[in-house]
């Protein structure tokens, strides 16, 4: 268990990293913060898109001789960056990057379904978890590391790409057996709940962007180095930071009004940063992981608000749902963003955070007063828990989900592949 999870930080390591290495020589190179955005999105657009396409390449040749291919071509892509810099180009290696990376989350993923016995979901599923985040914030330090600028960041994906290869095709652990999933339409997921249709989208179009022009935003208000990296992992590590108290609190009361004050709180705290915050790297920096705190926690209070309302046969189908609209969010998000950041001014990546959280705390309360909860009795609700990204496979270990039936049978949990899901 410790190979595979100190696998997946590496291999997490390198996004966070790579994030960041593009988004400095893209600002570095002055493209519009527009293009930036579309190169950053094609990124999600591959992930979302790999999400289909690698079960099937994993049925055909197997886990880890799918796992090795696509981080052989994962571990190349860095390297593309540093010898060509063209926005076309760069948007093409997000894409192939993207598909790669989904395909080797599923991989991992899978295994950490096999290791996790029934009763142990839940805590495997939470260190995954908080394993992600850590490592994201770690990515952004790394940057400190050499010329920003130069091929070092790149080299250094590269390499714990590589890394990341070496705990899974090393593990003793027998493959397990993929299986296809349920589907379920967008139509009839947003007619069961609208809010947890509408929130997954915000939140992947909030942290996708955060990720995204993140880096380039610190970059374009005058942030040395450190601070950006310090801006960038205090956001990150806000959102670990708030997930379990949020959480609870959303497990005691009205799960939508959670929804809505935490929108309305991050709204505040963005303005607040518009205004107040750009001329100072501490203040933002303090804003950062506030905003985190609260930005952070919409998806997993839009998924379990959404599986308050299902059966618990259902849990995971929806909740994949969730996951891959929160990925159609981040697709969209940076180039919105990128567009008002040109137009606007850096600042304007606030204006837009602050805009999505508005928006979706008037969807919350206009639901809210038309769509009454339809849940059956009280105490059905389900827990809490903190959500991340990954791919369809990780939502086995969902501890909210049905139980496994045997503990060596867990599988890869494959996408709905109709046109609707």
């Amino acid at each position: 268990m410790t190979s595979l999870l100190s696998g997946a930080g590496l291999l997490v390591v390198g996004v966070g990293l790579l994030f960041s290495a593009i988004g400095a020589q893209a600002g570095a190179a002055q493209f519009p913060v527009f293009v930036t955005g579309l190169i950053m999105s094609a990124y999600f657009a591959g992930f979302v898109y790999g999400t289909y396409a690698c079960p099937a390449i994993i049925r055909r040749v197997g886990h880890i001789r799918a796992f090795a291919a696509m981080a052989s071509i994962a571990s190349t892509m860095p390297i593309l960056h540093a010898l060509w810099l063209n926005p076309f180009f760069w948007g093409l290696l997000r894409f192939v990057t993207g598909i790669c990376l989904v395909g080797l989350y599923i991989v991992l993923e899978s295994w950490l379904n096999v290791l996790a016995q029934s009763h142990q979901r839940g805590k495997v599923f939470a260190a995954y978890m908080v394993v992600n985040q850590v490592a994201l914030a770690l990515g952004q330090w790394l940057l400190l590391v050499g010329d920003k600028l130069a091929f070092v960041p790149f080299a250094l994906v590269s390499v714990l790409f590589s890394f990341a290869l070496l705990p899974i095709t090393l593990t003793p652990v027998p493959e397990p057996e993929p299986m296809e999933a349920p589907s379920l339409g967008l139509k009839e997921l947003f007619a069961l709940t609208p809010i947890g249709v509408i929130g997954s989208v915000a939140s992947g179009a909030l942290n996708g962007t955060f990720y995204s022009l993140g880096h380039v935003f610190g970059q374009r208000v005058g942030f040395s180095d450190a601070g950006i990296a310090t801006f960038m992992a205090a956001t990150i590590l806000g959102g670990a930071a708030f997930q379990w108290p949020v959480g609870h609190l959303s497990d005691r009361m009205d799960r939508r009004t959670v929804i809505f004050w935490v929108c309305v709180a991050g709204a505040a705290v963005a303005l607040t940063g518009f205004y107040l915050a750009l001329d100072s790297e501490a203040a933002l920096i303090g804003l950062g992981a506030i905003y985190g705190g609260l930005a952070f926690t919409v998806y997993g209070l839009s998924v379990a608000h959404a599986n308050d309302l299902v059966d618990r046969s259902r849990v995971l189908q929806v909740t994949g749902g969730l996951l891959l609209l929160h990925g159609i969010g981040a697709t969209a998000g940076p180039t919105l963003a990128g567009g008002m950041m040109d137009m606007m001014g850096p600042g304007s990546l606030l204006l837009f955070f602050a805009g999505v959280m508005s928006l979706l705390a008037l969807a919350v309360w206009h639901y809210k007063r038309i769509k009454p909860l339809n849940r059956g009795e009280p105490g059905e609700k389900a827990d809490y828990v903190l959500m991340g990204s990954g791919s369809q496979a990780v939502l086995q270990m969902d501890p909210r989900g049905p139980e496994a039936e045997s503990t060596g049978n867990d599988s890869v949990q494959t996408p709905n592949t109709s046109p609707t899901a």
